[in-house]
């Protein structure tokens, strides 16, 4: 099977499954082979596709009644010969039991997703899945941490999908025009950490940059800037997972027509020297998974959203999210 008709059936088997997930019921694993590696953000982390179903999608079952799921982003592509499909968007349900220990606040609720599958033969064999679980924490008032940078940005618990409201690419696209989008971030990415901030070229002026919540979201490339910098700033080393002898790496990056994906686990090493998310600098190189979407508008990067497991970040530096909110209940 060509490299084209390979995308394409992964695309056309992720759409079916996305189609029927729309209303999560029950601990159908269909999607995944029986020795899938599935990994999801702290606390779940390694699991098999049983363990996914039954603590992951059943306990969201259990605590928001009338779950719903859906995407507004989803495409496909290939990094180092493998086929590989992503999707983002929420969960959404009536938050109406206890959650990994945060207290329902018997109101609607939503919960930003992000997923990476490789692909074979149909089946899902390696599976990324980030969750904004600070983004519901704040939202719901019960995020422990008083300096984030995102924690009082007018934070609604929600962000929008792309502007041109065309995030489903489940059409084949210009393998050209992919490449060259492709291209346009890895050098974005290589430009990051820089004392010129050689990135700036690469971005719209009114660019949207949707964070994790804890970090905050930002419109404007100058206002991007504003975080962005004191970000890099805090740590005496940052290294992307896009950058050549990096001691982390991405697991995928690619891109189909004007989208652009890429995901690590971890994605960014970096040697805290400062005070971070309101931590005491150990001197410690900590280790990020992050993953990001962008959207490409003409030759410039318009829009991009942005998870890190923030409470893994955290759980380095000896601060447990999860423990410090049930003792603070």
């Amino acid at each position: 099977m060509s490299n084209a008709a390979s995308i394409a059936a992964a695309k056309a088997a992720f759409r079916s499954f996305l189609e029927s997930a729309r209303y999560p019921r029950g601990t159908d694993t269909g999607f995944f082979a029986d020795d899938a590696r599935i990994n999801v953000v702290h606390p779940f982390n390694e699991m098999d596709p049983m363990g996914y179903a039954e603590t992951f999608l059943a306990g969201l079952e259990t605590s928001f009644r009338h779950l719903t799921r859906a995407e507004y982003m989803a495409f496909g592509g290939a990094f180092e010969n493998r086929t590989w499909v992503t999707a983002t968007g929420y969960y959404t349900g009536h938050f109406e039991k206890p959650w990994l220990g945060l207290a329902p606040t018997g109101a609607l609720a939503h919960l930003r997703f992000g997923e990476f599958h490789c692909v074979e033969d149909g089946k899902a064999v390696e599976s990324y899945i980030f969750l904004d679980i600070p983004e519901l924490m704040i939202a719901a008032g019960q995020w422990p941490i008083a300096e984030s940078p995102g924690r009082d940005r007018g934070f609604t618990g929600y962000l929008p999908g792309p502007m041109t409201q065309d995030g489903l690419q489940w059409q084949d696209n210009d393998p050209e025009r992919s490449a060259a989008s492709y291209e346009m971030v890895t050098s974005m990415l290589r430009s990051l950490a820089t004392e010129d901030e050689a990135w700036r070229p690469y971005w719209h002026e009114d660019m949207l940059w949707y964070g994790p919540a804890a970090f905050g979201s930002f419109v404007g490339v100058d206002n991007f800037a504003g975080f962005q910098v004191p970000f890099e700033q805090a740590f005496s080393e940052w290294i992307g997972g896009a950058a050549p002898g990096s001691r982390t790496r991405h697991f995928t990056r690619f891109a189909d027509g004007n989208y652009i994906c890429s995901g690590g686990w971890p994605s960014l090493n970096a040697v805290q020297a400062k005070p971070f998310l309101g931590q005491p600098s150990q001197g410690k190189r900590l280790y990020m998974r992050v993953c990001d979407w962008w959207r490409r508008e003409g030759d410039l990067l318009a829009e991009n959203w942005v998870f890190v497991d923030i409470p893994h970040v955290l759980l380095q530096m000896g601060f447990d999210v999860f423990a410090a909110r049930e003792q603070a209940a």
